[in-house]
């Protein structure tokens, strides 16, 4: 076990932990930011991404040693009131299905956003790829991602 200090969604934590613990855990069983979903835990479907110094990052295959000051960003933390462009597109193109892969979803495509800020099928397809839906809404990420492009940009 090891203190190990993480700065997450703006707060700072310490927890005490085996440093090879995937931060998957560390989010959900440790500090119950469970927002962050466990799909299969080998990284192939993107149900566990959260931003690591910005970047999309899959928390199951991420171990807690490997993350030192670099800032995390969980779907909880993506914005306060749940008011993200991509959470109210989400919500007005009524994507969700059952739901579950939806927090790894929102968190990839807001990189993509970042990244590229009106983009194409073929970009939305690039960046989304390694994100599954079980339920098979794919259609739906692709417009709601559009209309967030859509908020985002004051249109």
């Amino acid at each position: 076990m090891a203190n190990i200090k993480l700065k997450i969604n703006q707060k700072e934590y310490s927890v005490d932990v085996d440093p090879s613990t995937p931060l998957l855990w560390v989010l959900r069983d440790h500090l119950d930011l469970v927002g962050t979903k466990y799909g299969c835990g080998v990284a192939a479907c993107g149900a566990c991404v959260v931003h690591l110094d910005g970047e999309a990052v899959r928390s199951c295959v991420t171990k807690v040693k490997n993350v030192g000051e670099k800032a995390i960003v969980t779907i909880e933390g993506l914005s306060e009131n749940g008011n993200h462009p991509l959470q109210q597109a989400w919500t007005k193109v009524d994507v969700p299905q059952c739901g579950y892969c939806h927090s790894g979803q929102i968190m990839s495509a807001a990189v993509l956003l970042r990244e590229i800020p009106h983009p194409t099928d073929e970009d939305i397809d690039v960046a989304m790829a390694g994100n599954i839906c079980r339920c098979g809404t794919y259609t739906r990420i692709r417009k709601a991602i559009k209309l967030a492009a859509e908020i985002q940009s004051g249109k």
